[in-house]
Formats: structure tokens, C-alpha cells, sequence
């Protein structure tokens, strides 16, 4: 029998393989995994080398998965041409401003009357769709236009790209407006379950339609959480409460508790069931239904899937009769989890649920047994919800303590006062919202007015915790944010919060605080006196930029607003800041007022706010109550100089009317000429023709045949071009005209859509060799 610390030895090692594969940036050769089959019959009998082999079988592993997704690329022959795809709608459709999105798994890929090997699952948009509803389980002939999968990549980002892997997903597209388009057949059994939570999820939505908690009741329900606002996203991370709306370990190991304890109460009320069965056993199989009907309302997703794992792996021990050991079943569930899914250690989430049950284990060790009742008279009720209520509250002490490393590392902050909120929230959710909500839905179809009574009720308790979570987040201090630490602090600190969490009488517990210091303390690295930060941003088809001195930081435009429901002013530059440690932004210059340079304005300044506005569209920002940017503005930071060239009025408006900043380090000049035309260019030439010399340009109106004139480029003479556009944009920016014309000029070229974010470092003499994060961030999944 294997003790206690090899088996946790053994899925540690395990883990480690997996892990270390995931973080190469390219595979190695996939005939490498077929050593697996030697290796899995040799670790069945070699105790000794057990751990060593189990890593060896964890990279292996991983190594064959992770393959098996890559050669499922899209050509590259078929980017962006028309193609014609057979297949099935393989999720439910979710309904965006005015459009639909949803996955696609073709059957036939059809380009030029050939048929093509290529991605098995695709996630498609369609702009313009049809008045025939799209169904879950649907076959479809559909004219699209695909890209391989492609995201943002600057520091402190969400990996768009990464996530899109673990997805599964190996193309992004979209539906092309065409006669070709057409259904095929669409019969309920191809997709049951997904046709079901659809079904559910089209009788909820007028049901809840007046009800601002609607995306909450249908993330807890049916694992959607499209129709979930930025804003209400902000109260859940303000409050560190985010993980309630996510059905993952938390809600469906509450529910499988609750119907174990339940079962085994009610089971036990008869005598002669516990002569067929006994009663643990019985409510062990409740407990398993239980989980798995949440888990198949929640279509059976990633995180529902590793809960449910987890719950089996639990209550199979009890079917067994065998003693259910912490250490042992959380190590057993954790080998199965990522056996059955090696690409989910890639995931936050992962890491959170193992850490939050690994860290509850050991803080919670040594509890003193409660008196028995007889020692404590009538007070036993009292004495019992009270012990019951410290406990709770020390959990979620723990949790907040343990957590803590990794919540910095993967999201740059804390929400300080998580440990009280949840206190409530946790039991509020698990046993007064979700049960009746669970149950209204399943009696929704078959006796509606008892399911929507039950859902309403959910609603209203739902709605009275939500008002308590949005006064939570209101004080400025209910969060605190922090630059994601390297991993030389990351890893002592998560010993030295293990060690605080350890068992009272454990000599030195104290010196995990010593561990934990620098992870909160250590400042973050910043620019020397009279030294420039500066980096491009990656934003797709847009512009936006930040300069940091030693004690200050100016942001250039916020990019574009895709949608009601994503900016990059929320989703790219305010990360980007928080990783860097800027709380404050000091001057927010607004280029003009197209989309994609004022679009991500509004959500930049939900999480940051600015001291100085400039913009040349005051009238399109006056919420803000921002000043206009006029030629001759100028100011000096920490031994930087700032100077507005452009424009000479506050009269005008439009491309040629941008905002064009200077900054000078030494001899060192960055020229950001936003989308200015041949006019405007001409216009600087007249007023600054010995001033517009830069080392750094970022080139005007992202590369279009409008801007860049010769004499222009000349002026500037800069040594490095820098271009952002977006990945296969449609207006095919940079144009490859444009970049000759700073290549015979001697430049060398960038581009946020080949490059990601693109940092440079100067200082007053010298010029560094810029920082590509696409290819210093670089993983196996990445895109070139």
C-alpha cells in the first residue's frame, strides 16, 4: 500500500511534468510520447522510481495532448478566403449586441471545390444572423471566413490565446453574409443536453427580463455568464466573491454535501432501507446524482468537469467503504484530473480550487472536538451554531491567507475584505440561492408555475445578498492591487504561507510572514531619473500607448470599444498599468475622437483615475471634463520633456485635428503622430522642420497609404517604426508601401500585430533593443 506521503510525492511529481511542458515555447518532437507506452506498465511496478517515472509520464502526457491539438492548425492557405463549412453547432448560442457567437464543429471543410483537414472545433460570430433561430445540435452549411487563433498580448493581459487552446479551439471567424448559408437538418437528439439547457435558458430569459441579477441567475444555473455586466464583474472582484458565479468545485461540492447529509438523514427515517443499503452508501449515490445533474446543467464544462472528479473520487469511498483520508483523496483526484485533462493546469482556476482544499486541509488540522451535549445543559444549540460560525470564519481566513500568492500572481490583486463578504456570501449562495434555483429550473418545463416561483424566489434572495456585495465594494480600500510578483517571490511566498497556516505548536510558524513580506512589499522596478519607459500596446486595430518617467505615467489613447461588453481601456491598458504598479494616471492624452483611439476611454477610467485630460475632442468626452491639446503645451517630468505639436488650433475636428505628442530623453525622441494625413504632416513640416527628429516613430494612421509622406519620413528619420494595427485587419494596415518606404529610409520595423506590446528603454544617451512580449512571452500555442 502506498502511505500517505508518496501518494501525495507521486501526483505532485505528476503535476510537475505537466507543468513544465506547458511553460516550453515550442513542443518537442511528439514521437517523443510514444515512450508512454513502455513507461505506464513500468510505473505499475517500480516503487522506487515511481515519482521520478510519473514526472517523465506527466510531460509525456501532456506532451501527446497538447499535439493533438496543434495538428488540428488551420492551413494557412485558408485565412481569410471564403470558405464553406458542414458541421454542427456545438454550443448554445450566445446573443451579443447584434450578433451571435458560438462554437462550430465542422464535418467538411470546402475551399476552391476541395475538401481540407483543419480545426475540429472553430468559434464563430455572426454579424447579420438569421431569423431562423440558431439551435445547439443544428447542422449548418455556412460561408466564413477563418483565422488561426489570435488575441492581445501585452503584460498583465488576458491570455486570449492560451485560453482559446485549453478551448480547444483552433479558429476564429466569421459567418459570411451568402445564399450559401443554409440549415441542414436539426433534430433534438444530436445535441440533447446542449438542446435542453438552451431550451431553459430561452424560458428563463423573459422570465427574469426585468431582473438586473438575470446573467448571475443564468451563470448559476446554467454555467452562461455572457449577459453578466462589467460592471457587476467589478463588485465580484471588488468583493473577491467571482468565484460564486463560476459552478466549479464550491457550488457543486455544497450541493453533494448537502445531499449526502440530507440522504443519509432521510434514508435512515425507515429501517429496512438501511437493511438493503446502508445509509451512507445510499447517500453517497445521491450525493453523486446530485452533482452530476448541476454539473450537466452547466453543459459539463472544464471547471464543472474537475469538481465532479473531485466529488467522485470522494464519494466513491464511501460506496467502497473505505476511510475517506484528506491527503490521499485529494492527491488520488488530482492525478485524475489531469490525466482526464492535462491542459487544465494551465488554468487559474485549477490552481485555486487545489490550493483552496489543500490550504483548508492544513489550516484546519488540530480543531478541538466539541464537549459532548450533556456537559453543556440547555446551551447545546447555541454552543453548537457558534463553534460552527468560528470555524466558517477561520476558513475563510485561511482561504484568504493561502490564496493570496497566487491571486497576486495571476490577477494583480487582493480584495481585503473577501474574508467577510464570503462569510456570508458562500452559505447565502450555496444553501439559499442555488438549491430552490436549481430545483425551479428542473420544474420549470413540467410545472412552470412552480419552477418560476421557486426561480423568483432565488431572484429576490439573490438580489438582497447582491446590495449588501455592492456596498462592500464601494470604499476605495475594499481592494488592493499590486504588481504580479516574478516567480522568485512567487514560490517562498507560497511556502511561507503554507507555514503560517501550519498547526499550532509548529516551531518558526512566524517566518512565513518574513516570506510573505517581499511578495507584498518589494517595490516594482521603475525608470531611473531622467529615463523614458515607453510601450505600444497591443489593442488589435486601435492605438494606445504608455510613458513612464520615475514618478509619473502618461497613457496615449485607450483603443478601440468592441462591444457593449469589452474595451480595451478595460480589458488591455488598465492591466497593463496594474502590472506595472500605476494606480494614478497623470495625464490621459485622447488623440481625436475615432473609436479605436477614445473607444476603451470610459472603462481605462473605471479602474484608474486620470489627473489631466487632453484630447481634441472635448465635446465627445465631457464627462471628463478634460482640456484641449493645442501646440505649444508642454511640461517636464523627473528630467523628461513633453511637448504637444499638433494641432495649431482648437478648431477642427477629425484625423488631421490629432493630438501629436514629443518626448525627449536626453538625446533620445519618441514621436507618437497618431492619425494625422499627408495635411497634417505638411503643416508640421512648416512650423517644426528642425524639431520633428525622432528615434522612435509611431507611425501615423497605423500604416495607411494617407499618411507617411516621403518628406515626412525624411523629417523624422526615426531609427525604429513602430506600427499598430491589428492582426488581418480589413483594411490590410500596415500597407506594405507604407513599410518600404521606412525601410529605404533605414528603419527598423514593428508591429503590435507581430509583436504584441513593444516596450522600449532609454535613458538620456543610450537606446535599448525593445522588449516584443509575443516573443518573450512566448508558449507552444502562440501564434507567430
Amino acid at each position: 500500500m502506498i502511505g500517505i506521503p508518496n501518494m501525495l510525492l507521486n501526483a505532485l511529481a505528476f503535476l510537475t511534468g505537466i507543468v513544465i511542458l506547458q511553460q516550453l515555447p515550442l513542443l518537442p518532437d511528439p514521437t517523443w510520447s510514444l515512450l508512454l507506452l513502455i513507461l505506464i506498465p513500468w510505473v505499475l511496478f517500480q516503487q522506487r522510481l515511481r515519482p521520478l517515472l510519473l514526472f517523465v509520464i506527466g510531460f509525456l502526457w501532456a506532451l501527446f495532448r497538447a499535439d493533438v491539438l496543434l495538428s488540428q492548425e488551420l492551413p494557412l492557405a485558408l485565412e481569410g478566403q471564403d470558405i464553406l463549412l458542414e458541421g454542427t453547432v456545438d454550443s448554445i448560442p450566445e446573443i451579443l449586441d447584434h450578433s451571435l457567437r458560438f462554437a462550430f464543429a465542422p464535418q467538411r471543410i470546402i475551399f476552391k471545390s476541395q475538401t481540407w483537414q483543419g480545426p475540429q472545433r472553430i468559434r464563430l460570430s455572426w454579424y447579420r444572423p438569421p431569423s431562423l433561430k440558431l439551435k445547439a445540435g443544428d447542422r449548418w452549411q455556412l460561408l466564413v471566413r477563418l483565422k488561426r487563433p489570435r488575441g492581445f498580448m501585452n503584460p498583465g493581459g488576458f491570455d486570449y490565446e492560451g485560453w482559446l487552446f485549453r478551448q480547444g479551439f483552433r479558429a476564429t471567424g466569421y459567418v459570411r453574409s451568402a445564399t450559401a448559408n443554409r440549415l441542414i437538418e436539426s433534430h433534438w437528439y444530436h445535441h440533447p443536453l446542449d438542446r435542453a439547457r438552451q431550451y431553459l435558458l430561452e424560458h428563463m430569459t423573459p422570465l427574469l427580463a426585468d431582473s438586473p441579477q438575470r446573467g448571475l441567475v443564468q451563470a448559476l444555473t446554467l454555467g452562461e455568464r455572457g449577459a453578466i455586466t462589467p460592471q457587476q464583474w467589478q463588485v465580484l472582484e471588488r468583493t473577491g466573491t467571482n468565484h460564486l458565479v463560476a459552478i466549479s468545485g464550491l457550488h457543486i461540492g455544497l450541493l453533494a454535501g448537502l445531499a449526502y447529509f440530507l440522504g443519509r438523514r432521510l434514508w435512515s427515517l425507515q429501517a429496512t432501507n438501511t437493511l438493503t443499503l446502508p445509509a451512507p452508501q445510499a447517500a453517497a449515490i445521491g450525493a453523486i446524482i446530485s452533482a452530476l445533474l448541476y454539473a450537466a446543467l452547466a453543459g459539463f464544462s472544464i471547471p464543472t468537469q474537475r469538481a465532479l472528479i473531485m466529488v467522485g473520487v470522494v464519494m466513491l469511498a464511501v460506496l467502497v467503504k473505505r476511510p475517506v483520508h484528506p491527503l490521499r483523496t485529494l492527491a488520488f483526484a488530482l492525478i485524475l484530473v489531469l490525466i482526464w485533462d492535462p491542459l487544465s493546469a494551465l488554468a487559474p482556476g485549477f490552481w485555486l480550487s487545489f490550493g483552496a482544499v489543500a490550504v483548508l486541509m492544513m489550516g484546519m488540522t488540530g480543531l478541538r472536538p466539541l464537549p459532548h451535549a450533556k456537559t453543556l445543559g440547555f446551551s447545546i444549540v447555541p454552543y453548537y451554531l457558534g463553534h460552527l460560525w468560528r470555524q466558517w470564519g477561520k476558513a475563510q481566513w485561511i482561504v484568504a491567507i493561502g490564496l493570496a500568492p497566487f491571486l497576486l500572481y495571476y490577477f494583480q490583486r487582493l480584495s481585503l475584505i473577501a474574508p467577510v463578504t464570503n462569510l456570508v456570501a458562500v452559505p447565502w449562495m450555496g444553501f439559499l440561492v442555488v438549491p430552490p434555483l436549481l430545483l425551479g429550473a428542473l420544474l420549470l418545463i413540467p410545472f412552470p408555475l412552480l419552477g418560476k416561483a421557486l426561480i423568483n424566489l432565488s431572484d429576490y434572495l439573490l438580489a438582497l445578498l447582491w446590495s449588501v456585495l455592492v456596498w462592500c465594494a464601494e470604499p476605495p480600500a475594499a481592494q488592493w492591487e499590486h504588481t504580479s510578483p516574478p516567480l522568485w517571490l512567487f514560490l517562498p511566498a507560497i511556502l511561507g504561507s503554507l507555514l503560517l497556516l501550519a498547526p499550532r505548536g509548529l516551531p518558526g510558524r512566524w517566518l512565513g510572514l518574513l516570506a510573505l513580506l517581499p511578495l507584498l512589499l518589494a517595490p516594482p522596478p521603475r525608470p531611473a531619473q531622467g529615463a523614458l519607459w515607453f510601450t505600444l500596446l497591443d489593442v488589435g486595430q486601435g492605438l494606445a500607448a504608455v510613458a513612464r518617467t520615475r514618478h509619473h505615467a502618461l497613457v496615449f489613447d485607450a483603443g478601440p470599444r468592441y462591444s457593449e461588453r469589452f474595451n480595451t481601456g478595460e480589458g488591455v491598458v488598465a492591466p497593463f498599468l496594474r502590472s506595472q504598479n500605476i494606480n494614478t494616471i497623470d495625464t490621459l492624452v485622447i488623440s481625436h475622437g475615432d473609436n479605436d483611439h477614445l473607444g476603451g476611454v470610459a472603462g481605462l477610467l473605471r479602474h484608474l483615475p486620470a489627473k489631466q485630460i487632453l484630447t481634441s475632442a472635448p465635446e465627445q468626452l465631457p464627462w471628463t471634463h478634460p482640456k484641449s491639446c493645442i501646440r505649444g503645451q508642454q511640461w517636464r517630468w523627473d528630467g523628461v520633456d513633453f511637448h504637444i505639436l499638433h494641432p495649431p488650433s482648437t478648431v477642427g475636428r477629425g484625423n488631421n485635428h490629432s493630438c501629436v505628442l514629443l518626448i525627449t530623453s536626453g538625446t533620445q525622441r519618441i514621436l507618437i503622430a497618431a492619425d494625422i494625413e499627408r495635411s497634417a504632416e505638411q503643416t508640421l513640416l512648416a512650423t517644426n522642420s528642425d524639431g520633428l527628429a525622432a528615434t522612435i516613430l509611431v507611425v501615423p494612421h497605423h500604416g495607411s497609404l494617407t499618411s507617411s509622406s516621403p518628406p515626412f519620413i525624411a523629417a523624422v528619420n526615426p531609427k525604429h517604426a513602430l506600427f499598430s494595427a491589428g492582426y488581418r485587419n480589413r483594411w490590410g494596415f500596415p500597407k506594405p508601401a507604407i513599410m518600404q518606404r521606412y525601410l529605404q529610409q533605414g528603419a527598423k520595423l514593428w508591429s503590435t500585430a507581430q509583436h504584441g506590446a513593444i516596450t522600449f528603454h532609454l535613458d538620456q544617451s543610450s537606446l535599448g533593443k525593445p522588449e516584443t512580449f509575443r516573443q518573450s512571452n512566448r508558449h507552444y500555442w502562440t501564434g507567430n
